[in-house]
Formats: C-alpha cells, sequence, structure tokens
C-alpha cells in the first residue's frame, strides 16, 4: 500500500474527493431496461435475465418447495449463526423505531406523530462473486421488525444460505431476477409482481443506476458506491489492522480501504502486514493497489480531521476516548477487539451504510427506514382564536391574502 502525507494536498484532496458520476453507459442501459420492464413486463424481465446470462424465467417467484430445500441444504452452524443474527438485528431494530406522541402545543393546539409502517418493500440482494445472506438479514429483519407486512426478496442467484436466511428472517417472497430489471419490476410492478413502496438493499452499478432512476417514483435507501473502511489509529496491532483492510478490500475491486494515522512507524509496519497477508492475486490485491492508502497526519487531532473529512462507510478507532470526535462515519469501531467484520454479520447494527461521503448527513439502515412518521393536527376554537392574529399576521406578509381570509372567516 501506498504511504501518503498529510502535505501532499493534492493527493489528499484525491482521495477525499470520490467521483459520484454513473458510467453514462450503464445509465443509458439501465433507463432502456426500466422503460422495457414498465412497457412489457413479465416478458421483459424475463428477456433481460436471458440476455444477461441470468437462468431466471416466469415464473420469478421462488416456490415454498424450494425455501424448504435451501433451508436442508444449509449446515447446522450456519443456521445457528443466521437465528443469533437476527436476534441481535431484532433487538437493535427495535429500538430504532420512531415513536408516536401526543402533544398540547397550547391550549386548543394539539398536534399527534403518528409511526405508520410501509405496506411494502422489496429488498435487493447480490447473487454475484458470493451469496450474501447476511445482506437479506440486514434488509428484510429491520423491514419486519417496523412492522412492514409484506417483504420481497430480490436475487438473481439465491444461493440456500440465502433461502434459509429468508425463511429465518421472515421474507414474504423471493425473486430470483437480479439487476436494473429486477429494480423495475419492485418499482413499478409488472402482470406477477406488486410494485413496492420502498427499495433498499446493495448492488452493482446496474443496480445503483437503476435505483437512482427509479427514486423520483419509489423510494430508495441511499445511492450506494463501492464500499469503505478507515481505520484511524495510533497504537493498533499492525497484523490486526491489515486484515481489517483486507477484510474490506476483498468485496469489492472498487472498494476503499485507508489507513490513518500519526506515526511513521505504525504506518510501515502496517504496510508490510498488508504485502504479507494479502493474496498474490484476486479483488483485495486489485482494490487496494487501485483505492488502498496508508495516511501519515502531523498530529492525532489532524487524523481525526481528516477523518472527518473522508466520512468513511466504516470506520475503525483505537482510543474510545476519541469516539466523540468523529462525527461523519456511516458506523465506528471502537476498540482493538471491534473488529469491522463482526458488524456485517452479528452484532446487530446494520451493514447497510452510507458510501461516497453520505455519511455526512445520514447513518447506516435502520427499522426506521421502513415507517412513515406523520402528524395529525387538532384545533379547537379557542385554539384557533388564540394563534389567528399570527396566523393572519405571516400570511398577510407572504402576500397570501386567502390564507389570511380562511383564518378570519372562522372567528
Amino acid at each position: 500500500m501506498r504511504i501518503l502525507s498529510t502535505r501532499n494536498v493534492r493527493a489528499i484532496d484525491a482521495l477525499a474527493r470520490r467521483d459520484r458520476a454513473r458510467d453514462p453507459a450503464v445509465v443509458r442501459k439501465s433507463a432502456r431496461i426500466i422503460g422495457d420492464i414498465r412497457r412489457d413486463g413479465d416478458a421483459a424481465v424475463a428477456r433481460w435475465e436471458r440476455r444477461l446470462g441470468h437462468a431466471a424465467a416466469a415464473p420469478f417467484l421462488v416456490s415454498p418447495r424450494e425455501l424448504r430445500a435451501g433451508w436442508d441444504a444449509t449446515p447446522p452452524a450456519i443456521r445457528r449463526a443466521i437465528r443469533l443474527a437476527i436476534r441481535n438485528i431484532r433487538r437493535v431494530a427495535e429500538r430504532q423505531v420512531p415513536r408516536p406522541f401526543t402533544l398540547a402545543v397550547q391550549p386548543g393546539v394539539q398536534i399527534q406523530q403518528r409511526v405508520q409502517s410501509l405496506s411494502r418493500v422489496g429488498c435487493y440482494v447480490p447473487g454475484g462473486r458470493y451469496p450474501l445472506p447476511s445482506t437479506l438479514l440486514m434488509t428484510v429483519v429491520p423491514a419486519r421488525t417496523a412492522g412492514v407486512a409484506e417483504v420481497v426478496v430480490a436475487c438473481p442467484n439465491p444461493a440456500p444460505a440465502v433461502l434459509c436466511a429468508a425463511l429465518e428472517a421472515g421474507a414474504t417472497s423471493v425473486l430470483r431476477i437480479g439487476g436494473a430489471q429486477a429494480v423495475a419490476a419492485l418499482a413499478y410492478g409488472t402482470e406477477t409482481i406488486a410494485p413496492v413502496d420502498k427499495i433498499v438493499g446493495p448492488g452493482n452499478a446496474w443496480v445503483a443506476a437503476a435505483k437512482d432512476l427509479v427514486s423520483s417514483d419509489c423510494a430508495i435507501d441511499f445511492h450506494a458506491g463501492p464500499s469503505e473502511i478507515v481505520v484511524c489509529s495510533d497504537r493498533g496491532r499492525p497484523d490486526w489492522i491489515a486484515a481489517d483492510l483486507l477484510a474490506q478490500a476483498e468485496h469489492d475491486p472498487a472498494a476503499r480501504a485507508m489507513l490513518v494515522t500519526s506515526r511513521m512507524s505504525l504506518a510501515r509496519r502496517v504496510a508490510k502486514e498488508v504485502a504479507r497477508q494479502a493474496p498474490l492475486s484476486g479483488i483485495a490485491r486489485v482494490a487496494l493497489a487501485r483505492n488502498g492508502a496508508i495516511v501519515v497526519a502531523s498530529s492525532p487531532r489532524e487524523a481525526i480531521d481528516l477523518v472527518n473529512r473522508l466520512a468513511p462507510e466504516h470506520l475503525v478507532c483505537d482510543r474510545p476516548g476519541d469516539v466523540h470526535a468523529f462525527r461523519t462515519a456511516g458506523t465506528v469501531f471502537v476498540g482493538r477487539w471491534s473488529a469491522q467484520a463482526s458488524g456485517d454479520y452479528c452484532t446487530g447494527s446494520n451493514h447497510v451504510l452510507p458510501t461516497g461521503g453520505a455519511g455526512r448527513f445520514r447513518g447506516g439502515l435502520s427499522s426506521a427506514d421502513f415507517v412513515r412518521v406523520f402528524t395529525v393536527q387538532t384545533l379547537s376554537a379557542r385554539g384557533l382564536r388564540a394563534i389567528a392574529p399570527s396566523v393572519v399576521a405571516l400570511a398577510t406578509a407572504e402576500g397570501l391574502t386567502s390564507h389570511a381570509n380562511s383564518i378570519r372567516i372562522r372567528l
């Protein structure tokens, strides 16, 4: 891994600057796929599945018998791990659901906050390089915990462990489709697939582009990019830090893995450990060569400031006292025993997280993403009379005379 100094302003600026632009060719083709599916429904889904090398053909729904076969084919140890993950994810999700309330703002003016679960959501689970039952759990369990009645999973090649996770997590159906065609089918519906209120879950460039394109018609979780990790450490174990960086880098050749430290000696030792632990070839090695870096700051304070500028998806810091200084990460792992990979599976916190700097304004997926929070306003005659002068004054200041009149006419 390359070692950089924060004095190298151009290199640091390049690390902090993400290219959020989609590949125009991917966007154009995704738009074409979406248009075809809006027009031709199931036939277009099947056509694109065949064209893109997937095996699915209508009907796309995985049968209960197939789900059970997937459960049977999953080793008992993995079933137990899935149940542990579900239990922990559910415990966290239960605390994340927004709470309703009723508030008397002043005599005669009452505001209620109501919390209503979405009716139907779609959870996208990638099915490419690796089977990802953990992603199914991280999307389905919070949705079910929030009270969503119908949770539909779309996965192009659902492995037995994914089908087992779907059964254990309470998914109501599994569709054997993927890519932009799955996003389009979930967003707009077909003859056999009902449209959803929201689509969540990570995916490749095609999925990301399609989610962007449908987001004006169907809610999405966030605009996802390649996975990211930053380790901020001055005294961590070099072999453990290197292992964390490699673990994240194996997700994707475009993944970003960085160490930020104020100690050059640690930077050099971690670089040697990465070289020692890294496979001779493979995704992790490619990702680290393209997007990996070790940055040496002039002080611990500068290191923290740089991390806040990077706003990484995952942050690992080894000093508990520093945790409150970090303001922008998607999720933070504190202390050397808090391995980032543990959060991918079993801590209960969600691994669907903001990338590309989006940690500046939101955290990871939660049960709160599957509810609609709205207000109910009730005024009595006394309440309206009490606030009427202020309402009329503000409406008049804005030149909205009919607004003001709708108040006066009641008095």
